[in-house]
C-alpha cells in the first residue's frame, strides 16, 4: 500500500468490487464516459453544453452556478486541466469554472482524462472507512487518488469499476445520515 495521508482502508473484501460494481445502476452515466469522455479524449477540452451535462449528472443543485461560464472560459480551463504535467495545477484548475468543486472536478477527470482518476463522493470515501472533510484540498484529494489506484491495481479492476463498487457498498450499506454529507454541499455556492 503506497504511503500517503488518510487512513484509507476498504471497508469490504477486495475480491467482492467486481460484485458491488456489477450491481450499480445511476441513470445518464453512459452518455458522461461514451460520448461526452471520448470528446474530450480526442479534443482535448470540453465544451460548455458537456460541463453543463456533467455538472448536472453530479449535481443538478449546481446548474445555474455552471451556466454563469464562458464558452472560451471553459475550453480554456479544461484544455488546460487535460494537457498539465502539474496534477495540482490539474484538479485545482477546474474548480475556477462556476460552480465546479472537487467532487464535480474528479468527475470531469475520471471520465475525461486519459489518466486514471477517482470519483470524489461522500458514498465512496465511506466505502474506504474515512469522513467526508470539512474542506477539500490538495493533499487529501491525491492521497485518495493514490489509494484509489493502488487499489484499483491490487484488485486488478478498472477505475471506473472500483468507482462504482465503492458507491454501490456506500448504497447499500451506509446509514442515512444528515445533509452535510451530500456529495456537492462542499461545492461553491
Amino acid at each position: 500500500m503506497p504511503a500517503m495521508g488518510g487512513d484509507f482502508h476498504l471497508r469490504f473484501d477486495a475480491g467482492e468490487i467486481g460484485d458491488w460494481a456489477s450491481r450499480y445502476k445511476y441513470p445518464g452515466e453512459s452518455v458522461i464516459e461514451d460520448e461526452i469522455g471520448a470528446y474530450a479524449k480526442k479534443n482535448g477540452h470540453l465544451t460548455k453544453e458537456y460541463l453543463l451535462r456533467i455538472c448536472q449528472w453530479k449535481s443538478p443543485r449546481t446548474h445555474k452556478r455552471c451556466l454563469a461560464n464562458d464558452e472560451d472560459f471553459i475550453r480554456a480551463v479544461t484544455s488546460t486541466a487535460f494537457s498539465t504535467a502539474s496534477e495540482r495545477l490539474r484538479i485545482e484548475v477546474l474548480t475556477l469554472l462556476a460552480g465546479v468543486g472537487w467532487p464535480t472536478a474528479s468527475v470531469i477527470l475520471h471520465f475525461c482524462s486519459n489518466e486514471r482518476y477517482p470519483i470524489l463522493d461522500f458514498r465512496a470515501l465511506w466505502s474506504l472507512g474515512v469522513e467526508v472533510p470539512k474542506a477539500y484540498d490538495f493533499e487529501f484529494w491525491w492521497a485518495y487518488t493514490e489509494f484509489c489506484r493502488w487499489l484499483a491495481d491490487e484488485a486488478g479492476v478498472t477505475m471506473r469499476t472500483l468507482d462504482r463498487a465503492l458507491w454501490q457498498f456506500s448504497k447499500e450499506k451506509q446509514a442515512p445520515g444528515p445533509a452535510k454529507h451530500e456529495p456537492e454541499a462542499l461545492e461553491p455556492a
